[in-house]
């Protein structure tokens, strides 16, 4: 099985709308996905800017998308300590969270103070754990400890292997595509949303690798891909990045 996320594209914000770039941003990358074949199912959050996005490559494509509330994106908000910024729970210091041997943790992240200082946001994680789950559940991929097993019962009673030709696209935003990644591969969000940076529109593919009958685990083949801005002429937006972008 293949999940592909992609990041809305250049953001209004205020008006949970993409910018003029935005729109453009979004334009090129339709023509990318109208090249993908097999496509199994689209699903997008219901925020503007990341339908917006998403109804430029549907368009394209003639398909529609399944809407779920939890892929809207991660805003649970809290006060950072060093800055006083009241917003998403990412973007700290690292003089401050680096110094926090749990941010490191898969499952120690959830028992700082911080993530612990906004009550609704760890129910918040684990509903998008479980919306995740019972999304690959309904591929035949369950979830077990820390992988799935795809082998299921037919109607006589025999094991099957899961559906692995399928192709799901998500339309979503950066911070709970990290959050739905750290689920994926067992590491603390924190990691991913501090250490990587995934552009506006830009292509994050996993792929199941399943070299035993009946197991498998999501692996990384490209993160934050921009290529159809690189082609089409397009420079790459540094929403939600704090150094300057390399662009080619």
């Amino acid at each position: 099985m293949r999940i592909i996320f992609i990041r809305h594209g250049d953001p209004d914000y205020q008006n949970d709308a993409l910018t003029e770039k935005g729109i453009r941003e979004a334009r090129l990358l339709s023509e990318r996905v109208a090249k993908w074949e097999n496509i199994t199912q689209f699903y997008c959050s219901p925020l503007g800017r990341a339908k917006q996005t998403a109804s430029y490559s549907l368009e394209k494509t003639g398909r529609e998308a399944i809407t779920y509330d939890w892929l809207k994106e991660f805003s649970y908000f809290i006060d950072d300590p060093v800055t006083g910024r009241h917003g998403v729970p990412w973007d700290f210091m690292p003089e401050y969270w680096t110094q926090i041997p749990q941010m490191y943790d898969k499952e120690g992240w959830k028992e700082t103070a911080i993530y612990g200082s906004n009550p609704e946001l760890l129910p918040a994680y684990e509903d998008v754990c479980a919306g995740l789950d019972n999304l690959l559940n309904a591929y035949g991929y369950k979830r077990h400890n820390n992988y799935y097993v795809t082998a299921h019962k037919d109607t006589e009673g025999l094991e099957t292997s899961g559906c692995k030709q399928d192709t799901i696209v998500i339309f979503c935003h950066l911070g709970v595509t990290c959050m739905m990644m750290s689920h994926l591969l067992g590491v603390s969000p924190v990691i991913l949303l501090h250490g990587f940076y995934l552009a506006p529109t830009s292509v994050t593919i996993l792929s199941s690798e399943e070299r035993m009958n009946g197991n498998a685990f999501f692996r990384v083949q490209v993160m934050g891909d921009t290529t159809h801005l690189i082609q089409g002429g397009e420079s790459i937006s540094a929403a939600g990045y704090f150094t300057e972008v390399f662009q080619k």
